[in-house]
């Protein structure tokens, strides 16, 4: 009977120990290839979008693209995850969730907000700040870069929120479009996928 009784005892310091890993370890799933591919979606969206005259349909576009970016981000990092053999759904990858998604809640409680008062201009800086606190925090549970390009967005949100209308879906293209190419190349250069 001993046997046994070690045997499960070391059953169950292993599985403690990877646990205890897991736990301290960065999410590094984050996808720079699929980081590209929301840069790139998002420029072709500020380019549909800004030859339409009407809000709702410039809206539309904009939601429409929100939903391709995470479709696939979600995709990049779950094929990412299994590239390199993690878990997708680990430890590190909830913490990463659960930060970034009150951020991006709140953006869409001020989208459906500031459309009825009628103040939509503001949007696409409160989008890319809010982005970019979204980024940041998540980026505390994964690799370094992650919370630099959340700041950019941020610094660029900022930026966007005294920006003159006419310059809405080129800031949404600067900012959702070319800072997700940078840092989606360099995250794809210095830690793969």
């Amino acid at each position: 009977m001993a046997p046994v009784e070690i045997q499960s005892h070391a059953i169950e310091n292993l599985r403690y120990i990877r646990e205890t890993i897991e736990r301290a370890t960065a999410f590094t799933a984050v996808p720079g290839r699929g980081g590209i591919a929301m840069g790139c979606s998002a420029i072709i969206a500020a380019a549909v979008a800004s030859r339409q005259h009407e809000f709702r349909i410039w809206l539309a576009i904009w939601l429409a693209e929100a939903v391709v970016a995470f479709s696939i981000g979600f995709l990049a990092a779950w094929y990412k995850a299994r590239a390199t053999g993690l878990p997708f759904w680990s430890a590190p990858a909830r913490k990463f969730a659960l930060a970034f998604a009150p951020p991006v809640f709140v953006g869409g409680l001020l989208t459906v907000a500031l459309s009825r008062a009628a103040i939509p201009h503001l949007l696409p800086g409160i989008w890319l700040s809010l982005y970019g606190v979204a980024v940041i925090g998540a980026g505390a549970f994964s690799v370094r870069v992650v919370p630099v390009m959340g700041g950019a967005f941020l610094l660029v949100g900022a930026g966007v929120m005294f920006a003159p209308v006419n310059m809405r879906d080129v800031s949404l293209a600067a900012g959702f479009g070319g800072l997700h190419i940078v840092f989606g190349w360099l995250i794809a250069r210095r830690y793969g996928g």
